[in-house]
């Protein structure tokens, strides 16, 4: 893995906002916390660190407060900040588009601020994006789920290089990983391979925050590193789960309900790569997984595995939409016992071996989209080749173990 070692970032003065120094999440017991988010820590210091800036903020419905406002509403209605645009990923600012769409430009008629759409535009389409706005400083605030394939931190990665191109500043108001950042598993990414499901050689679940990733991405990949400022939170600590936070849970796209949806899905996200359905169109999205054809057998060779943590019920249901949508399916339906030793990648990797051998009408999507998720080529030959999962899991070994080495220079909690 070819790391540079510039560590370039501009720190800031007041509410937590900094781009070096490591920082202590709060001293009370777990369950009596509460997070503050970046945000509701840089709101609380009165917006000092935007001070005369002309503001444009890329969000989506998850960026709430700790009271489940959103911080566009509360930004536009205080006089302290001079927030001039919004701009929206995947999914739109509102959250009104499905998986692979967004809004469009438009004028937001709660506030009036006008709207941009940056889904699927990066480098200089970006960078003349911001540039239209008027902005001086671009402001990133979304909660991630913890994977590399989920495409708001290629977004913020975009903004970041645009932000460059365009001489913007750049700030990023901090979010908890719902999953926790006790540790990054799974393979690194290839960039022969790289798309807008990953763009850098980080691992599958990189078990970091989004202002941590922002620091890894300026120091490490950015070709010009742009002048950054991170707001921390204040109260969370890397073993936490997002249910511990005290914080509210916004879906951060149509698929990714609940935060045990996000506790599987960086393994069982694989199935998008395959025929069978990952369970869109339910109620539990990557929870159920299934195909026409497939049976008991399946659950049944899961559960022979005995992976840490999990165990897996035969399960039938009816998409409502995406993959075998309005048809009966079978397969099964994933539930973690215990969180604490769970593998999500692990477990989607034994899910895949799993799966090919008891269903006999299991096929790769024709695209190879599986490739572009795991980052390289060796996950879909090595099970072609009838590799059991310990065997596909010890090839990325030497990846992770580097990535986990340069990952550890970034990381802001203990």
């Amino acid at each position: 893995m070819n790391v540079s070692r510039r560590g370039l970032l501009v720190a800031g003065g007041a509410a937590g906002v900094t781009a070096a120094a490591p920082g202590r999440a709060g001293a009370h017991e777990r369950g009596r916390r509460r997070v503050r988010t970046g945000f509701d820590r840089l709101a609380a210091d009165g917006y000092t660190a935007l001070a005369g800036r002309r503001v444009g903020v890329v969000t989506n419905p998850t960026g709430v407060t700790s009271e489940a406002r959103h911080v566009v509403d509360v930004m536009h209605a205080d006089e302290r900040v001079d927030l001039v645009a919004v701009f929206g990923p995947e999914h739109g600012f509102r959250g009104t588009a499905q998986a692979g769409g967004s809004e469009g430009r438009y004028d937001d008629p709660a506030t009036g601020l006008p709207v941009y759409d940056t889904y699927l535009k990066s480098g200089r389409a970006l960078a003349d994006v911001f540039t239209a706005s008027g902005v001086d400083t671009v402001v990133f605030d979304i909660q991630d789920v913890g994977a590399r394939f989920y495409t708001y931190i290629w977004t913020l990665y975009d903004c970041m290089v645009a932000a460059v191109l365009a001489g913007k500043r750049f700030m990023v108001l901090d979010r908890p990983n719902p999953v926790t950042g006790r540790a990054a598993l799974g393979p690194v990414l290839d960039r022969a391979f790289a798309t807008f499901v990953g763009r850098e050689p980080i691992a599958q679940a990189h078990g970091m925050t989004v202002a941590e990733l922002a620091r890894l991405f300026n120091a490490e990949f950015l070709q010009r590193p742009v002048e950054l400022a991170t707001v921390r939170m204040s109260g969370w600590r890397r073993a936490d789960f997002f249910d511990g936070t005290g914080l509210p849970w916004v879906p951060p796209s149509p698929n990714m309900p609940t935060p045990d949806t996000a506790l599987v899905y960086s393994g069982t996200c694989l199935f998008e790569g395959t025929n069978l359905s990952e369970g869109r169109g339910t109620t539990r999205p990557f929870e159920l997984l299934g195909a026409e054809g497939a049976d008991r057998r399946w659950a049944e060779a899961a559960n022979a595995l005995e992976l840490p943590g999990v165990r897996f019920r035969e399960a039938y249901f009816t998409p409502t939409f995406s993959k075998f949508q309005g048809k009966t399916v079978g397969g099964v339906q994933v539930h973690v016992t215990d969180r604490e030793v769970f593998d999500p990648v692990r477990t989607g990797i034994g899910l895949l071996v799993t799966a090919k051998r008891s269903w006999s009408g299991f096929a790769w999507r024709a695209d190879n989209w599986i490739d572009k998720l795991t980052g390289s080529a060796k996950v879909r030959t090595m099970i072609d080749a009838g590799a059991g999962t310990d065997d596909v899991v010890a090839a990325w070994e030497a990846d992770l173990a580097a990535f986990r080495a340069v990952r550890r220079e970034y990381l802001l909690y203990r």
